[in-house]
Parts: structure tokens; C-alpha cells; sequence
């Protein structure tokens, strides 16, 4: 039984894998587009969501059922358990990047009023937070954990950053305020991904420790 239930968890933590991969891509993805005005990529980001829910609800099917037939004592529960808090962040991430993509289309056709370097930088830590937080939760690393709290706050400075910068783009130029509202709200898409990916982080915490939260 114990070794049916080992296999069912590998399955497990390889379906987890497949929904971050396809999460990690579709935050790049988003924002490729949103640099190269690539509408046809920011279509495919705001379809493929529907990929991601799919796996959110497969996921979470294999999680019912391991709990129903199998009975996990303590420690396995816990570690089940995190997998349905992990894959609800994840969800909501994709959410996001397709928020972004949607508000791509919009911009494809329009001069930016501001350079991308900021809103690229907070893409590529919220990237590496996902993938990261999905690694300490099948390696058991509290370690990694504590580093990916850590590049939430450079996520969350960047965002203030660039919220500076468009309040002092639309002083400067009111027209400017319509797409300064759209920058402002994909930075606010990407500082949320950072977040879900932070609670990844602590429900991987949890999983390996039975505490949600540690002050670091």
C-alpha cells in the first residue's frame, strides 16, 4: 500500500511540475509579447489559461481521491494539502498573465510612453520565485525558501518604482495618463504574481515543517 501511495505522489509532483512550467511560460510569455507588441503571442498567452485551469482541476481530482482511498497519515495529509493551496496560487497567477495580455492588445498598435526594463525585471524574478517555490517543495529545502521571501521584496520595490516613474510621467503630460493607468496596472499584475508565488513558498514551508508562516 505504502509503495501505491509513493508512486501516486510521484504523479503527483510531476503534474505539479507540468502546471508550473506552463505558469512560468505564460508570465514570459506575456511579457515577450508586451516588448515585442506581439499580438498573436498575447493571444495565445490569454488562451492558454484555460490549459492552466485544466491542470488546476486535474491536480486537485488526484488529490481527492489519493485522500479518499488511501487514508495519508499526518505528515502525507500536510504534504497533499499544500499541493491544493500551491495549485490555487498557481491558478491565479495564470489569471494574471492573462490580465496582461489582455491589456496587451490594447498597447500592440501605441508608441510607450516608458521603457520596459522595470516591468521586465519584476517578470523575470516572478519567474524564478514560481519555479523556485515548486523546487523547495519537492526537494524540502527551507532554505530556498527564505531566498524566494527575500526577492518579494525586490519585486514589491520595484513596483513603487515604477509607480513613480508613471505619476511623474502623467504630471509631466496628461495624455499620457491612459497608458500610464495600463503600465501601472501590469506592474500591479506582476507584483501579485510575486505574491502567489511567495505563498507557494510558505505552503511549501509548511509542507516540510507543519508552519505556515516563519518569521525571516
Amino acid at each position: 500500500m505504502r509503495a501505491k501511495f509513493d508512486m501516486e505522489l510521484n504523479v503527483l509532483n510531476d503534474k505539479l511540475l507540468e502546471m508550473g512550467g506552463q505558469v512560468e511560460s505564460a508570465i514570459e510569455n506575456a511579457v515577450k509579447a508586451l516588448a515585442n507588441k506581439d499580438l498573436n503571442l498575447a493571444n495565445e498567452v490569454f488562451t492558454s489559461d484555460d490549459i492552466i485551469n485544466s491542470m488546476e482541476k486535474e491536480i486537485e481530482d488526484m488529490c481527492l481521491r489519493i485522500i479518499l482511498r488511501q487514508h495519508p497519515v499526518a505528515s502525507d495529509l500536510r504534504l497533499i494539502s499544500s499541493i491544493l493551496k500551491m495549485i490555487t496560487d498557481l491558478e491565479r497567477i495564470g489569471d494574471q498573465a492573462q490580465d496582461i495580455s489582455q491589456i496587451t492588445m490594447h498597447l500592440v498598435d501605441k508608441n510607450y510612453i516608458k521603457d520596459l526594463r522595470h516591468i521586465k525585471e519584476m517578470s523575470e524574478i516572478a519567474i524564478s520565485m514560481v519555479k523556485e517555490s515548486i523546487n523547495a517543495f519537492l526537494v524540502k529545502d527551507t532554505q530556498i525558501i527564505k531566498e524566494i521571501i527575500e526577492k518579494d521584496k525586490r519585486v514589491n520595490d520595484l513596483f513603487y518604482i515604477i509607480r513613480r516613474e508613471l505619476i511623474d510621467l502623467i504630471r509631466k503630460d496628461i495624455e499620457n495618463s491612459t497608458q500610464a493607468i495600463d503600465f501601472l496596472m501590469i506592474a500591479k499584475y506582476l507584483e501579485r504574481i510575486g505574491d502567489h508565488a511567495k505563498n507557494i513558498a510558505e505552503w511549501a514551508l509548511f509542507s516540510i515543517t507543519g508552519v505556515h508562516k516563519e518569521n525571516i
